[in-house]
């Protein structure tokens, strides 16, 4: 077996992977409960994005968005998980061209432990984005420890994972000056940080939306680089090959260990070829690094690149990512 089918097996059998693999379902349930079925889910984009965009009737858009945090983590990392909490919220609000506005957060713990931990975390965060807590809800009487942290923003110009084209070129943007939050797979160049560069390094995302350097992009989620970009290449309803070789990735870590991570600060833009120097260009001044890591054509499938060798990773005209098969491409947003 090459490498490239290797890391496409194992890639398929990631936590990430199957986690996100559930929006199908979570989708198709509230799609059949609701008067008008999938079509009344559909918003200024369609259910599969990195937040809700509900035009503002002044040719902009307010973003609202949610995330809950699994328990192992909130456990275990307490301070951390309250951190990331804000942080990935923040990272949804900018991977669609916007700025962030408030969060509210909602805490399940039995009595102050380990919810002081957690609170000090959001609070920490929210300090260093800029983001203030505006409320909440909270619960000191539950048997285990639960999160959930909700976000507002705005955006003038949307970036979505509905917009990738064949011909676009695909281009991965991390910041690398971070180090691994052990024993999880969290990539973190954030608490450490100083605060402005936090700041200015995601005013990048929404400088290329209003400056017509982009039109899709998706953060870096849970399920890696490469399972990131099949949710926006499923979404946009085309293919890509991916090149795992040229993945900017930090120095020593193997591609597996690299691939299944969560960056603290990571995109993937679909960009088209006469904007690609421009948008390499701006991330490159800000030290984060970026490169061309693939082609979306129109075939549906994703095939991956690695050491010479290429292998097929995903057919979407035959296996849903996270898009139920009822629903058309254009049609879904629970990401």
């Amino acid at each position: 077996m090459t490498q490239a089918a290797e890391i496409a097996e194992a890639l398929r059998a990631t936590r990430g992977f199957a986690h996100k693999r559930d929006i199908a379902d979570v989708v198709s349930a509230l799609g059949r409960s609701l008067p008008g079925g999938h079509a009344a889910l559909a918003q200024a984009v369609p259910v599969g994005d990195d937040c809700a965009a509900i035009p503002d009737g002044h040719g902009g858009y307010l973003l609202f968005a949610i995330e809950g945090l699994v328990e192992d983590f909130i456990v275990r990392m307490p301070w951390f998980a309250g951190y990331c909490g804000v942080m990935v919220n923040v990272s949804d609000i900018y991977a669609m061209g916007g700025r962030p506005t408030a969060v509210v957060d909602a805490l399940w713990s039995c009595g102050m432990d380990p919810a002081d931990e957690v609170l000090r975390g959001l609070a920490e965060a929210a300090a260093r984005y800029g983001v203030p807590i505006v409320g909440g809800h909270s619960n000191n009487r539950s048997e285990r420890p639960q999160l959930a942290v909700a976000i507002l923003g705005h955006a003038r110009r949307l970036l979505t994972s509905f917009d990738a084209r064949p011909g676009d070129v695909l281009v991965m943007a991390v910041d690398l000056r971070g180090a691994y939050e052990e024993p999880f797979p969290y990539w973190n160049a954030s608490t450490r940080a100083p605060t402005a560069r936090l700041r200015a390094d995601l005013e990048l995302l929404p400088a290329l939306a209003e400056d017509g350097l982009c039109r899709a992009a998706k953060d870096i989620s849970m399920a890696g680089a490469v399972g990131t970009a099949m949710m926006l290449l499923e979404c946009s309803g085309v293919g890509a090959h991916i090149d795992l070789d040229a993945l900017p990735r930090p120095a020593g870590v193997p591609m597996m260990h690299w691939l299944s991570s969560f960056p603290s600060y990571g995109f993937v833009l679909s960009v088209a070829p006469s904007r690609v120097a421009e948008v390499l260009a701006r991330f490159a001044a800000r030290d984060i690094a970026c490169g061309v890591v693939g082609e979306v054509d129109g075939s549906r499938e994703v095939r991956l690149r690695a050491d010479g060798e290429e292998a097929s990773l995903w057919d979407f005209g035959r296996e849903a990512f996270i898009q139920p098969r009822a629903v058309g491409a254009r049609e879904m947003r629970h990401a």
